[in-house]
C-alpha cells in the first residue's frame, strides 16, 4: 500500500526531481557587487575585493601563470588576455604598490604600454585614479615606443583627459616629456580645445599649466591669442577668468594689452564682482593698459563711482587706481582728476568698504570745513 503521508521520506524524494530550485548564478548574482560598465570592445570589470596580482613572481605580466591563487573563480570566465587587464588595473590602480619595477626593460614597457591603451575607456579608467595617474605619470617618457601608444591614446580622449582632476596630469606629463612631434600634435589638440579647457573646473587649471610650459613660439602665440581674444567671455565665465588672470601674470606686454583693449568699456562692470575686480588691478599695474581703466573710471558717472567705491569689490579697484597713480608723475593728471571725482563722496565712504579710499584722500586733501 501506497504511503499517503505527504511529509515521508519517500514522498520527498519522488517530489524532488519537480521543485523549481533557484538556479546557483541567480544565487550568486545577488552576492557580487555591480561595477560599472564595461569599455567597449574588452571584458573588463574592476576587480572584487581581495583580488591581487602575484606577488612572488618576477615574470613580466604577459607571462604571469595563469594558475596563481589569486585568479581562482576567475579562469572560467575571462580569457587570458582579460585576466591581465584585470591584474594590469589592480597593479596601476592599488595603493599599496611603490613603483613599476616590473616593466623597467623597454620590451616589457611596450608590451605594458600596449595592454595599458588597448581600449581608450580601460586606459581613461586608469587614468582617473589619484594611484592609476601616478603611475602612469612615471610610464612616459621612458620608452619612445611605449610613449606613441601613450600619445596616441591621450590625443583619443585628449578633452576627457585634460578636464579630468587626476588624468590631466597624466596629459600634461606627456607634453612634457614627449618627443617634438608628439607634442605638436597635443599643441594642436590644445590649440582645438582651448576655450573648453578654460570654461572647466579642472580644465582651466590643465590649460594654464600648459600656456606656463608651453615653449614652442607658433602655438604659444596662437593659444594666448585666442584666450586673449575671447578675454571679455572668459573674464565674465566663473572658471575662465582664471586663465585671463594667470595670462596676465605672464606679464607678456602684448597680451596684456590686448586684454585691456578687449575689455574697454566693461572694466567698471567688472570691477563689481570679486574675480573680475582682480583681472582689472592687474590691469592697472601695467604702463601700456592702465589708460584703458583710467578713462573708463573717470567718465563713470559720479553715482556709479561712488557705488564702485563703496562695493565690497570695487572699493579695491579704485584704491589700486589711486595707489599707481600717485607713483606715476606721468599720469599725475589722471590722479588729481580722480580725487576730484571722489571728493564729493568722502562723507560716505568713510562709513563704508570705502574707507581705505577715504584715507587716500585725506592724506592728499583736507575736506573743506563746514
Amino acid at each position: 500500500m501506497a504511503n499517503s503521508d505527504p511529509f515521508s521520506l519517500s514522498s520527498m524524494l519522488n517530489a524532488l526531481p519537480n521543485l523549481r530550485l533557484p538556479a546557483a548564478r541567480e544565487t550568486m548574482k545577488e552576492e557580487i557587487p555591480v561595477f560599472p560598465p564595461p569599455p567597449r570592445g574588452v571584458r573588463f570589470s574592476i576587480p572584487p575585493p581581495g583580488f591581487a596580482p602575484p606577488k612572488e613572481t618576477n615574470l613580466p605580466i604577459a607571462k604571469q601563470p595563469l594558475n596563481h591563487p589569486c585568479f581562482c573563480g576567475f579562469r572560467s570566465a575571462f580569457t587570458p588576455q582579460e585576466m591581465r587587464l584585470q591584474w594590469m588595473f589592480h597593479f596601476m590602480t592599488n595603493s599599496e604598490e611603490d613603483d613599476v619595477a616590473p616593466f623597467r626593460d623597454m620590451n616589457s614597457m611596450q608590451r605594458m604600454a600596449s595592454l595599458l591603451t588597448s581600449d581608450s575607456d580601460y586606459f581613461m579608467a586608469i587614468a582617473r585614479n589619484k594611484n592609476g595617474s601616478k603611475r602612469l605619470q612615471k610610464l612616459l617618457g621612458k620608452s619612445d615606443d611605449a610613449d606613441s601608444f601613450f600619445a596616441d591614446a591621450i590625443l583619443h580622449r585628449f578633452l576627457h583627459m585634460t578636464t579630468d582632476k587626476h588624468a590631466s596630469h597624466v596629459a600634461i606629463k606627456g607634453m612634457r616629456v614627449f618627443d617634438k612631434d608628439k607634442k605638436e600634435a597635443m599643441y594642436h589638440r590644445t590649440l582645438h580645445f582651448a576655450l573648453d579647457l578654460a570654461r572647466d573646473l579642472n580644465g582651466c587649471v590643465a590649460l594654464n599649466e600648459i600656456i606656463t610650459d608651453l615653449d614652442h613660439p607658433y602655438y604659444r602665440n596662437q593659444i594666448l591669442d585666442l584666450v586673449v581674444d575671447s578675454a571679455l567671455s572668459l573674464s565674465n565665465d566663473v572658471y575662465g577668468n582664471f586663465v585671463i588672470q594667470h595670462v596676465l601674470k605672464l606679464n607678456d606686454l602684448r597680451c596684456t594689452r590686448n586684454i585691456a583693449v578687449n575689455l574697454r568699456g566693461h572694466c567698471v562692470d567688472l570691477s563689481f564682482k570679486k574675480y573680475g575686480s582682480y583681472i582689472v588691478e592687474r590691469i592697472l599695474e601695467v604702463e601700456e593698459s592702465m589708460v584703458v581703466v583710467m578713462s573708463e573710471l573717470l567718465e563713470c558717472e559720479g553715482d556709479r563711482l561712488m557705488r564702485l567705491a563703496r562695493s565690497g569689490f570695487g572699493n579695491f579697484v579704485v584704491a589700486k587706481a589711486l595707489r599707481v597713480l600717485q607713483e606715476n608723475t606721468f599720469r599725475a593728471f589722471m590722479f588729481w582728476r580722480l580725487v576730484d571725482k571722489l571728493m564729493p563722496f568722502l562723507h560716505l565712504l568713510r562709513r563704508s568698504r570705502g574707507s581705505n579710499i577715504a584715507a587716500i584722500l585725506e592724506s592728499y586733501c583736507k575736506p573743506a570745513s563746514n
